[in-house]
């Protein structure tokens, strides 16, 4: 609830516990609830009640995921069947769940929650939150910077959403939603939190779909590799306490586009944010990744870190020509993100042939139909989810700095 620590630090968890070998083991014959169930009871009792928790669950995990076969070596692992068509509506739902049940036992409490997105978060966050008493959302987004899908989805609820369009990036963003989170005259007035993946709401129950991918995959005989496309971090994060909880996979490929920060520090040891670069796969346009720090923590050591992570960037060029390629080649349509996730597990099993990889795939191409479409050169199929925000009116507030955002919220 309260997201972010008050010296502005991030929680993390103090102790993370294997899974009992059995649900590995006989993971084909468990349900995705009962997966979600083992996973994520360590880190919530006993705040949340099992049967909260398991009620929670069937709400989150009724999203469909699907494990398409491209190649001997490669897999996607398909998750944007929800609402707002994008893995984020996982962690969203979570975490409008896990508030609606908290503000309910403290009646007096109304919550505002700052969100800042380079896209797909804040969509996913407005439409799981929409309308739940007692939760107001700000949402912050670049402005000119995300899909016309994407601002559309974010800007048209309204109610108790409110969208921000903010002069400057998405790390702008973020740095004014860390700010005003220990802003000591805003914190007067609101009682905040973040529903951003440095809230460990949005992460965890990112942790079950790993698990999931294994079960899909039902290959147990070769090595495993996850790619990630990542900008932020919170995803591969989440894959990596899945793999401290017990789940044999043997490499991440942390698949980056432009904005490579990681992929440079894991290749010279030296961490240098830098301003974001915008690209075509705008949800990974992240100068300086929040969840770095996590994992981090979690390997202690840059050689414990080099082991299990591949680190790989790509450019928008290459982005298109994958697009492409996976539609020629595999009869498969993919948005931007997945064709970077894709190219390095391409790039990774192309010297480790002995790996069955999977990648993620994070958003529907129609998320990004302008992109894809002149990639392809073909016009594409809207899904229902997409058509229903078309005609509806964008409703926005403009704002150029933190003294003009702060001043919007005294207001």
């Amino acid at each position: 609830m309260k997201g972010i620590a008050n010296n502005g630090g991030l929680f993390f968890p103090n102790k993370i516990n294997k899974l009992e070998n059995r649900i590995i083991t006989n993971i084909n014959d468990i349900s995705n609830e009962k997966i979600a169930y083992e996973c994520l009871k360590q880190f919530v009792r006993p705040d949340l009640p099992d049967d909260i928790l398991k009620e929670i669950i069937e709400g989150v995990y009724k999203i469909p995921i699907s494990l398409v076969t491209l190649s001997n070596s490669i897999s996607v692992l398909e998750l944007f069947n929800g609402p707002t068509m994008a893995f984020k509506d996982f962690g969203a739902a979570f975490m409008a769940r896990c508030m609606q049940y908290f503000i309910s036992i403290e009646d007096d409490k109304e919550l505002t929650i700052l969100v800042a997105t380079s896209g797909d978060t804040g969509a996913a966050v407005a439409n799981a939150f929409h309308k739940i008493k007692g939760i107001n959302i700000i949402i912050l987004y670049p402005s000119k910077k995300v899909s016309f899908i994407q601002e559309k989805q974010i800007s048209t609820l309204n109610e108790n959403i409110t969208a921000i369009e903010y002069d400057g990036t998405f790390d702008d963003c973020q740095s004014t939603v860390k700010k005003a989170l220990l802003d000591k005259d805003l914190c007067k007035k609101f009682n905040f939190t973040t529903s951003n993946s440095i809230n460990i709401g949005r992460w965890l129950p990112q942790i079950v779909y790993y698990f999931i991918g294994y079960k899909l995959l039902n290959k147990r005989s070769n090595n495993l590799a996850f790619s990630v496309p990542s900008g932020n971090y919170g995803n591969l994060f989440a894959g990596m306490i899945s793999k401290r909880m017990g789940l044999p996979i043997d490499k991440f490929i942390s698949s980056n586009n432009s904005n490579n920060v990681v992929d440079v520090y894991m290749k010279t040891k030296k961490y240098i944010p830098k301003a974001s670069i915008e690209t075509i796969s705008n949800a990974m346009d992240v100068g300086d990744p929040s969840n770095f720090i996590r994992i981090q923590e979690l390997y202690k050591t840059y050689s414990n870190l080099k082991d299990d992570m591949y680190t790989c960037s790509y450019s928008d060029e290459e982005t298109v020509n994958t697009i492409l390629e996976l539609y020629r080649d595999y009869n498969y349509l993919s948005d931007p993100h997945g064709a970077v996730g894709f190219l390095g597990a391409k790039e990774f099993v192309k010297s480790n042939d002995n790996f069955n990889c999977i990648f993620l795939g994070t958003a529907h191409p129609s998320k990004f139909i302008d992109i894809v479409e002149n990639s392809i050169n073909k016009k594409i199929e809207l899904p229902s989810q997409i058509k229903e925000y078309l005609n509806k009116t964008k409703k926005s507030v403009f704002v150029k700095s933190y003294k003009e955002f702060k001043s919007f919220l005294l207001d």
